[in-house]
Parts: C-alpha cells; sequence; structure tokens
C-alpha cells in the first residue's frame, strides 16, 4: 500500500510545498467565503498556495491553477455527553491535528469537545489519503503536512505583527536636551513651518518645531522638512502629531534612521503642553472604556437600548459581524454600505464573475473580499434561526442563550488596513475616517466597471469673496459627505447647560462630587444654518489685489447625491491635548428638504475676479537659480515619477506637479484626485503663456514639448501575440505605467467593453472617463442642466431625502468606546451590535455620529 500511495502522489510531488517563513497558511477561513473546519464541508488548504477554500470554492481553485493537492481539515465540535466532568480538556482523535487552530469562542469549552480530522484530497478523483500516515507516505509530503498542520493560521500569526517588527527604544530617549523657548502647541490648525503642508507633520522634541516628513506611497507624505531640520540641528528625535493618542505616539529617530521607543514620550509632550496622562483609559469586553465612564453610562444605555427585551432576527440582511477587538467601527460602515443597493449589486450580484476573475491569492484583491463579505451579511447562510428541539432544550435547561453568531472580517480587514498606520492597528478608529478610506478603495478598484461609490458623490460650489475688492470666485470641487457643526450657542436648553457649568466648577473647586452631567440639546436647523453660514479663509490671495487679503467662502450643493452622508462634528480636542467628544443630542429630522441649498452660480450683479494664480514662493536657495528660467517653468520630475509609479498617467502627473507650483508629491496627489474625471485629464501639459501688457502670440516660448505617453511597441507586440485586442493593450500599459506583468492582471480585471467603439480614438487619453460617462447614462437621475456630462460622475436630483440609516458612537473620544448602527429594513429600524441583530425597540436618531440619507423619488 505505501508504494502505491508513494506511486500516486509521484506526478503531484513537484506542486507539493513546505511552508517557508513568512508564508501564511489559510487553515482557519475560506478566501471566498466563511466557511471554516467546523462548516459542514470542512476546509480545504491547497498544498502549494496555503490558500484555504470551502467545498463549493475548491473545485473552482483546482479549474484555475491545476493544483490537485488538498489538505482536508474538518472539526467536529459535539456536546459533552451527560455526566461529563465540567472543564475536561477536549477530547482529540487526531492529537495535534489542529494544534494551533483556535477554538471557536461561540462554544463553551467545557460543554463541548473537539473532534478534529485531516486527510489529503487529490482532485479531480477526490482520492482521500487519511493524516497522519507516516509510513505509507514519501517524506517530502508527511514533512509539507506536519508543517501545515502546525503552522499557525494566517491572521493569528499576523495580529502581533501589526506593528510589522519589534521597536526598540531610542538611545537619545533618556537624555533628550528639551530647549526653555515657551512653544506651546496648539491641539489643531498645525502646519509645517516652511511650506504649506497641513498634513504629516512632525514635532521636534528638542524646540517643538512642526515640519513635514517625507513622501510615502500610503498617500501620507511631504517636502522633507523635517529630516532638512535634522541636518541643521541635529536635533535627533520627532513625534507624528496626528498619531499621539494614550497608548504613545510614533516616535523616529533621525540619527538612528529608524522608528524608536520614547519611555519619557509624555513627559516630553508636556514640556510642550501636551498632556497625555489625563488621556488613560482600560479595556472591557473587548470595547475601550473611559475611566471616567459615569457621565457616559446612559449614552451606552440608549444606544445599544439596554434594559429592553428586544428581539433577534435572522435571514438575509440580518446576519451580524464579529468584533474582533475595536473593530466595531469597520462593522458598523460595512453594513450599511451593503444596505445600499449599489454595492449589493456591485460585489454581490457579481459574485462569480468577481470569482471567476479573482487574482490567483483571491485573499489579497479587494473586489473578491468584497463579494465575500457582501455575500455573508445578504445571503442568510451564516444567520440562521435555531431549530425548535434546540429551543425546547434550552428552555427545559433554563439557559437560553442567543444564538446569532455573526461573520468574521478578518480577511477584509487585513486587506483594507494594510499599509495604514492606523487601521492597521488594534486601536478603536474614527467609522467616518474608516468610511471614506472604504470609498477611496472602491474608487480605485473599479477602474472601467460600475462604481457603487458613486452613490455618494456630489459637486460642492464654493463662492468666495475677496472682502475688499467684493470681487468673487466660484470653483467646484467633488465631495462625499456633509459635515455639520454642532453650535453649543444654539442649545435649547442653555439655561441648563449654564447652571450645570456652574455647579461643575463649584465642585471642583471645592471638592465634591460633580453633579449629573447635562445633555446639550441642539435644533438640526441651527446645525445646517451654521454649515451654510460664511467663513474665513485664511491665507486668503485675491487675484484682484495681487496681494493677501481677507476673503470669506460659502458652500452650496451644485449637486445633489443620490445617497448623502451627513456627520455630526462631534469630536474636538481641548487645549490640554485631551480628546472629548461634545455630549449633545440633535433631533435629527427623518425627512430633510435640502433644495434651497442648490448653488447658483455667478449672478449678474457680481464681479468675478481675475483668473491668476498666486506667485509661487520658492526655498530661498533656489530662488536665485530660479530666476535664471522664468520663461521655462521647471517641473519636479521626481515628484513626477512618484505619482506615475502610483499608476497614473505621465502627462496628468506633470500636470499635477506644475499647477502645484512644484510643492511636493502630496499636493500633486490631491490635484490629482481633484481632477481625474476630467475629459482631458491625460492629455499633454499645455503651458500657459506669461502674463504680458502685450498681445500673446501662439509662439509663445512657454508652449512645452509634450512628453510621448504612447506605450513601447515591443510591450504592445507581446500583449497582443497573446491575443488581446490592440486597443485594449494599449489602455492596459498606460493605466500600469507599461508594467507588463500589471498590464496583464489589469486586463483580465477590466474585460473589453462591448460599447467601447468610441475608445478606438482614444489612444492617448485614459480610458475610464469615458466608460464612467456611460455608466451613468442609463441612471434615473436628471443631471444639471447647465453641466457637461463628461465632467466628475455624478448622479444629480432633486434635494429631498428621507433617514434610512446612522452610526452611533459611544464614549468620550473617536479613541475609545464601541459603535452600534441602526438601518431601517422593510418598514422596521433594526440594531446591529456586532454579531447581535434585532429589532429596535427605540432608535436613538438624536444621539447618531454618521447619518445616511437616500433620496425621494420625484413625484
Amino acid at each position: 500500500m505505501a508504494a502505491d500511495l508513494g506511486e500516486l502522489l509521484v506526478p503531484y510531488m513537484p506542486t507539493i510545498r513546505v511552508p517557508r517563513t513568512g508564508d501564511r497558511v489559510f487553515k482557519s477561513e475560506c478566501a471566498f467565503s466563511f466557511d471554516s473546519p467546523e462548516s459542514e464541508g470542512g476546509l480545504y488548504v491547497c498544498m502549494n498556495t496555503f490558500l484555504g477554500f470551502g467545498r463549493e470554492h475548491v473545485e473552482r481553485h483546482y479549474r484555475k491553477t491545476g493544483q490537485s493537492v488538498y489538505m482536508h481539515l474538518k472539526r467536529h465540535v459535539k456536546e459533552k455527553a451527560t455526566g461529563a466532568a465540567g472543564g475536561a480538556i477536549p477530547r482529540r482523535r487526531n492529537g495535534k491535528v489542529f494544534l494551533d487552530l483556535e477554538l471557536n469562542r461561540d462554544f463553551n469549552g467545557e460543554d463541548y469537545e473537539y473532534e478534529d480530522e485531516a486527510k489529503l484530497v487529490i482532485f479531480p478523483d477526490h482520492f482521500e489519503i487519511p493524516l497522519p500516515n507516516i509510513e505509507e507516505l514519501p517524506a517530502l509530503v508527511t514533512i509539507a503536512c506536519d508543517a501545515v498542520l502546525n503552522a499557525p493560521s494566517a491572521y493569528k500569526k499576523q495580529e502581533p505583527e501589526s506593528w510589522e517588527e519589534e521597536i526598540q527604544v531610542s538611545r537619545h530617549a533618556r537624555s533628550l536636551r528639551q530647549l526653555d523657548n515657551g512653544v506651546r502647541i496648539p491641539p489643531s490648525g498645525w502646519k509645517c513651518q516652511k511650506c504649506e503642508m497641513r498634513e504629516n507633520l512632525w514635532l521636534n522634541l528638542t524646540d517643538g518645531a512642526v515640519l513635514c516628513g517625507k513622501w510615502f506611497f500610503d498617500g501620507s507624505g511631504g517636502n522633507g522638512h523635517a529630516l532638512d531640520h535634522y541636518r541643521e540641528t541635529n536635533y535627533p528625535l520627532a513625534v507624528k502629531l496626528d498619531t499621539i493618542t494614550p497608548d504613545g505616539a510614533d516616535v523616529y529617530s533621525f540619527e538612528e534612521e529608524e522608528a524608536v521607543l520614547d519611555p519619557h514620550i509624555s513627559e516630553h509632550l508636556s514640556h510642550f503642553g501636551i498632556d497625555m496622562l489625563q488621556m488613560q483609559k482600560r479595556t472591557e469586553n473587548g470595547h475601550h472604556t473611559d475611566n471616567n465612564a459615569r457621565p457616559r453610562v446612559s449614552e451606552w444605555e440608549v444606544i445599544q437600548e439596554s434594559g429592553m427585551k428586544l428581539k433577534a432576527v435572522y435571514g438575509s440582511g440580518y446576519t451580524g459581524i464579529k468584533n474582533l477587538g475595536n473593530s466595531c467601527y469597520l462593522g458598523t460602515v460595512m453594513q450599511v454600505l451593503f444596505s445600499i443597493p449599489d454595492f449589493q449589486r456591485m460585489y454581490v450580484g457579481n459574485l462569480q464573475r468577481i470569482y471567476d476573475y479573482s487574482p490567483l491569492d483571491p485573499t489579497q484583491d479587494f473586489a473578491t473580499q468584497m463579494a465575500k463579505l457582501g455575500h455573508g451579511l445578504l445571503s442568510g447562510q451564516y444567520s440562521k434561526p435555531p431549530m425548535k428541539s434546540e429551543l425546547i432544550e434550552q428552555v427545559m435547561k433554563e439557559e437560553y442563550k442567543h444564538q446569532q453568531k455573526g461573520i468574521s472580517p478578518r480577511m477584509l480587514k487585513a486587506l483594507v488596513s494594510r499599509g495604514h498606520p492606523e487601521f492597521s492597528s488594534n486601536r478603536q478608529q474614527d467609522a467616518q475616517d474608516l468610511l471614506l478610506h472604504i470609498i477611496n478603495l472602491v474608487e480605485r478598484n473599479s477602474a472601467g466597471s460600475e462604481n457603487p461609490s458613486d452613490v455618494f458623490r456630489f459637486l460642492v460650489e464654493e463662492r468666495v469673496q475677496c472682502c475688499q475688492t467684493r470681487r468673487v470666485r466660484y470653483t467646484q470641487r467633488v465631495d462625499y459627505c456633509i459635515q455639520l457643526p454642532a453650535p453649543i450657542e444654539a442649545a435649547t436648553n442653555r439655561e441648563e447647560l449654564l447652571a450645570y457649568e456652574a455647579k461643575r466648577k463649584d465642585a471642583e473647586e471645592n471638592m465634591r462630587a460633580p453633579p449629573q452631567p447635562v445633555r446639550a440639546r441642539i435644533p438640526f436647523t441651527a446645525c445646517l444654518q451654521a454649515f451654510t453660514e460664511p467663513e474665513n479663509v485664511p491665507d486668503f490671495w485675491s487675484s484682484a489685489l495681487q496681494a493677501k487679503s481677507a476673503g470669506v467662502k460659502t458652500s452650496r450643493f451644485a449637486s445633489f447625491p443620490e445617497y448623502l452622508l451627513v456627520q455630526i462634528k462631534k469630536f474636538t480636542f481641548g487645549v490640554d491635548w485631551v480628546p472629548k467628544k461634545l455630549d449633545l443630542a440633535i433631533d435629527v429630522p427623518d425627512f430633510l428638504d435640502l433644495n434651497r441649498l442648490r448653488a447658483t452660480g455667478l449672478q449678474a450683479s457680481e464681479e468675478e475676479l481675475p483668473d491668476l494664480m498666486p506667485p509661487i514662493v520658492l526655498p530661498e536657495d533656489t530662488r536665485d537659480n530660479s530666476m535664471s528660467s522664468i520663461d521655462s517653468p521647471e517641473i519636479d520630475e521626481a515628484a513626477v515619477m512618484q505619482l506615475a509609479e502610483m499608476g497614473f498617467p505621465l502627462e496628468a502627473c506633470r500636470k499635477a506637479v506644475y499647477y502645484t507650483g512644484n510643492m511636493g508629491p502630496e499636493m500633486a496627489f490631491n490635484w490629482i484626485i481633484a481632477h481625474m474625471e476630467e475629459p482631458d485629464f491625460a492629455e499633454p501639459l499645455t503651458l500657459p503663456s506669461m502674463i504680458d501688457p502685450g498681445p500673446s502670440t501662439s509662439d509663445s516660448p512657454m508652449g512645452a514639448t509634450p512628453l510621448a505617453n504612447s506605450p513601447p511597441e515591443e510591450s504592445i507586440a507581446i500583449l497582443t501575440s497573446m491575443g488581446f485586442p490592440r486597443n485594449h493593450s494599449i489602455q492596459a500599459l498606460k493605466a500600469t505605467n507599461n508594467n507588463l506583468e500589471r498590464a496583464l492582471d489589469w486586463i483580465f480585471t477590466h474585460p473589453e467593453e462591448e460599447e467601447s467603439d468610441a475608445l478606438s480614438d482614444m489612444a492617448d487619453t485614459e480610458p475610464n472617463d469615458n466608460t464612467f460617462s456611460n455608466a451613468n447614462s442609463h441612471s434615473d437621475s436628471t443631471l444639471s442642466p447647465d453641466r457637461d456630462t463628461s465632467g466628475p460622475r455624478v448622479k444629480d436630483g432633486p434635494g429631498r431625502y428621507e433617514l434610512f440609516a446612522f452610526i452611533s458612537h459611544m464614549g468620550a473620544s473617536t479613541m475609545s468606546g464601541h459603535y452600534v448602527c441602526h438601518i431601517k429594513k422593510e418598514g422596521r429600524w433594526v440594531i446591529y451590535n456586532d454579531h447581535k441583530v434585532c429589532l429596535s425597540e427605540r432608535p436613538p436618531k438624536d444621539l447618531g455620529y454618521i447619518y445616511f440619507y437616500h433620496r425621494l423619488s420625484s413625484s
């Protein structure tokens, strides 16, 4: 028999691998579904890629890759026999088969026992070889099987590595010298002291200088002024401003050239007025809560509808999402997104197509993991009511327990948080930040296909007026959410609030217990009014005066989205840097009419500001050199190449760098995001003539010779020789910066549209604009009559909305607390609290944080 098994495995030996250091073994969950070894069909682990597949999906992987040998893992969960000793060690039939596979938390270890089973399965004949089988299997196969069985599951291995490497204490931390220069850092409003950067800012811990960091491909970056400052001063340590939490902060040592730990970070920050000691918190039941939790008790009870007998609901659309430990912000956002038909249609409606075109590693494909989660939430497969026999047994035992289990978002969370310093951690995060991050990922991964995030996109008209000349400028920008301020001064219980504040101060001075807190009640109309009020424009440059002046800005809707996101600005910083949430309630309406906020554009009585750009402020050391090239403005080619390597068209990158005045890759990146839907986005840069009193001529020396952006013919020939159309090959190469391997993957994930005849003449433009326009041309929404349909994709329509969902936050800041969401389905409100899904009795609409409205059809 041993010889027979050896001969049977000979043809497959080259495909069987032993897991190496760095290989992830997915033996706890299917890449396409939420099947696990505990599922009825068990889990199949590929012995070459170590990916896991449920019974319904393993055949697809076999057909796509030709890989024939899989390890089948099955865990049998059985209730212990009556009379079994409580707390006995679970019985395991095969010893160490699942040595590192975590126990299912849905089953009490004292009441259940586990029997684990493993076998090799050879496709397509499904020939099975029970394991362990040391005597009969070749040595290589035995070693590979043992390695897979004893390897840590992919995410158990990944969790402790959320920081990716062990960070060492800096040699400068203990003896760091701090200057007594009186610098105090405010809790907001920072910008680089040498440029206009307001992101990726670093505080030097010696002199308090706030300067920008270097450019990174995750979207953060700057112009490197923090590093320049170190080279000038040798002040070694800096802390990233937006990473300061009660647990510490991200500290970098320029001298050691790596991220470091600073055990004295609290003391070093307090030198500049940043107090971390008041920000301590503890963890209970997987949720971060605050030491001073008394003021928040009622909020927790009201939002979670505690004390009410909520009825559990099951089936399609009523599946919960497990909390992985401070991951409720992700769960609530995904529940709301997959209650929107466009997301359902894109990811669940196209499930089979997405799975068929998924790459060889589907765990790293955004569309696949979105489809997986969407199907898990909407199929009802993972939300089944308990059997009647189970209920009767539980009632007899008088120990009825909630049977909802929910699905685990591990795979999607690992993918969307990859490379993100906050989402990749196990700390609580802001649901609003995650929502915009997901929308950005949807945008980036929907090129050439339907984009469900179009339902959120709208245009904002910004009217800026020079206070001195009264002249105006109108511009439009794309946005996805409106942020409504919460004006405390407009509270209807203002007198009660003033009385409470007086009592609180008195109690504090006399060392007495604080009074019962009072929640501010603010009318929604006051929030909307504050949103529409004119605001001052910092550092406004008036093109009429050609100098800085006072300016005011007002914002209106140039279009109304199909789905409106409204965020209440509840979070702020105290003067001592302690983050806090405003304790307030807002009477958010079920129906909302915003038509009066429709933009009107330039009025006949208004005079426009001249269309002039402010002068480019160059660093002192380059100003003299730049004067010699005033007739030929330079473009930072290094910044251009950094953007091009991210996949943007070369000419678009050149334009972005030019129009942002060579202010660095991040400024140019923001320009790209704001202009990528324009029809001439990827066309060659045409430099404007310098402003001159005399007439301009077409022979102006300012005209720049555009760089050729046509892919190399040899690359086109390689793709066309593989049977792909020339047009499609050119599009693929342009979309991937002429990278052959990525272009091939692009072709498979962007099938050529049948209606793309019009694209044949667009060899030198990005293909996505026309595709997006076509995708929206069949929308029932009406386009604004004065809009060019080739502009940014918007689904304009009436500004009348109905509330259908809201996300609520409990806790004192976004770094702590818990999120739940309420969604209106089939005419009734449902509360989604992690894995628990129940009918809502009293939806706390006045305590929400993010509100979701859908447009009412015009009638």
